[in-house]
């Protein structure tokens, strides 16, 4: 299948703007937007677990009696 080109981009636009109508589609893109907002906050707050998680686990444990 090819990727469709302008013109029918175009009419896919106008149908959905007939079907939904102005201001449907632009709550529908809102919630988007707040789902991709959402969704980069919750993989930087995982990154975040994950590098704190891996500090801590690089404490040194070498025991008293061995360290300099």
């Amino acid at each position: 299948m090819h990727a469709p080109g302008p013109m029918q981009l175009l009419l896919i636009a106008i149908v959905l703007l007939v079907l939904f109508g102005r201001g449907k589609i632009a709550g529908m893109m809102g919630e988007v937007g707040k789902g991709i907002t959402a969704f980069k906050k919750g993989i930087k707050e995982g990154s975040e677990e994950i590098e704190k998680a891996s500090a801590e686990g690089a404490k040194d444990v070498t025991p008293e009696k061995d360290k300099v």
